[in-house]
C-alpha cells in the first residue's frame, strides 16, 4: 500500500516544525505522499490560520520541497479552508489563484444571531459561549454545527471533508451531550447524506487522539458505518502538527476501517482521487 497523509500543518499556520521539517519526517517514517494542508480562511485569518499576505509564501515553499524531494517521495499543496458563511469558504475558485493541488473544507466556528463558538475550543469557552448565544440549548447548539457543514457541503467546492464529527471533541473529559440520542443520530445520518450528495471524501482523523483529548477518530464509528453505506470514499489522515505524529495511529485506522465495512482507502494526486485495497 502506498502510505500518505494529506492533513499536515506547519509553522505556515500553528504547527509546531517547519515544513521541510515535516517532510523529513514523512521520507523517514516510509511515505509515498505527503499533502500539506495548513489552516486557511482566506481572504481573512485568525491567529492560527496563515496570514492573508503569506498564501503565496507557503505555495512557493511546499512547491520547493516537491521539486527538492521528487525522487524521495510526492509532495502536494493544499489548504484546510474554514467555512463561515459569507466570510470564507472552501472553494476552488476561491482559491484558483494559488492552484491547490486538493482542498480540505473545515467547519471550527459555529455562530448564530448572538455570537459564535469554537467546535474544537476548550470545553469552559463552548459551555460559556452556548449559555450565552444559545441559551444554555446544548442540543441546539450541536445541531447547528452539523446545519453549517450540510451548508459547507452544499454550496463549496473542495476534495475532502475534515474531522467532520468535531464537535465531539467536546465529550472528551466531560460529556456535553450524548452521542447515543436519535436527535444526535439522525444529525449525522442527514450529515452522511449531504457528504455523499457532494461526492467528496472523508478523512479518518487520528489528531485529536495524537493530541491526548480522543480515545477514536473522526468520525465515530456510527458516522463511519453510514458513510460506507452511502459508499463515500475514505482516506486516512493524521491532522499532524508536529513532525512526530504524521502517522499516528495509522495501522490501526486501516482496522478500524474495516470494521465498518471498508476494502479501499482513498488517497489523492495531482490527477484527483485514486482508491487502493486494503
Amino acid at each position: 500500500m502506498k502510505k500518505t497523509n494529506f492533513h499536515t500543518h506547519c509553522t505556515f499556520c500553528d504547527g509546531k516544525n517547519t515544513a521541510e521539517e515535516m517532510v523529513l519526517s514523512a521520507i523517514e517514517k516510509g511515505f509515498d505522499i505527503l499533502g500539506f494542508s495548513s489552516h486557511s480562511m482566506y481572504p481573512f485569518a485568525t491567529s492560527w490560520h496563515i496570514p492573508v499576505k503569506n498564501h503565496k509564501d507557503y505555495c512557493a515553499t511546499v512547491r520547493d520541497l516537491e521539486l527538492k524531494y521528487k525522487d524521495k517521495i510526492s509532495i502536494l499543496c493544499g489548504f484546510e479552508a474554514d467555512f463561515v458563511e459569507g466570510l470564507c469558504c472552501p472553494d476552488k475558485d476561491a482559491y484558483k489563484d494559488f492552484a491547490p493541488d486538493y482542498l480540505i473544507g473545515s467547519v471550527h466556528f459555529v455562530p448564530c444571531k448572538k455570537g459564535f463558538f469554537e467546535a474544537d475550543g476548550n470545553s469552559l469557552s463552548v459551555r460559556t459561549a452556548i449559555d450565552k448565544y444559545f441559551d444554555g440549548d446544548v442540543k441546539k447548539a450541536v445541531q447547528r454545527y452539523f446545519e453549517i457543514e450540510r451548508e459547507m457541503l452544499g454550496n463549496c467546492s473542495f476534495d475532502i471533508i475534515g474531522h467532520p464529527d468535531l464537535i465531539r471533541k467536546q465529550n472528551s473529559n466531560e460529556p456535553l451531550f450524548c452521542e447515543e440520542d436519535d436527535w444526535y443520530k439522525q444529525e449525522v445520518i442527514k450529515t452522511a447524506q449531504a457528504i455523499a450528495d457532494a461526492h467528496v471524501c472523508v478523512e479518518i482523523n487520528t489528531g485529536g487522539m495524537a493530541r491526548g483529548y480522543m480515545k477514536s477518530p473522526f468520525p465515530s464509528p456510527f458516522f463511519l458505518e453510514q458513510l460506507f453505506k452511502l459508499n463515500v470514499p475514505v482516506t486516512i489522515n493524521s491532522d499532524s502538527h508536529a513532525k512526530d505524529t504524521i502517522d499516528y495511529w495509522f495501522e490501526e485506522a486501516l482496522v478500524y476501517a474495516k470494521q465498518a465495512g471498508y476494502r479501499e482507502i482513498a488517497y489523492f494526486t495531482k490527477e484527483g482521487m485514486k482508491k487502493q485495497d486494503i
